[in-house]
């Protein structure tokens, strides 16, 4: 096996929105319902204040912002 190294000079702006989603996706940094993390948010914040158990929100909205699991 050969492996061969290329520089190449690209700009983000050659890509388009599609084609970066794609990549993140592939990567498992990405996914569709990040939009969704206002109402997470939300959801911890009231959970909280009224003493309930909020982990399992606050794990979800971690791995939904980092992309990793706690």
């Amino acid at each position: 096996m050969t492996y061969k190294m290329i520089e190449v000079d690209i700009e983000l702006s050659d890509f388009d929105d599609e084609d970066l989603i794609e990549e993140l996706e592939s990567r498992g940094k990405y996914s569709p319902t990040m939009g969704d993390s206002d109402e997470l948010i939300d959801k911890i914040f009231h959970l909280r204040r009224l003493g309930k158990p909020y982990e399992r929100e606050l794990d979800e909205y971690l791995y939904i912002r980092t992309g990793r699991a706690i």
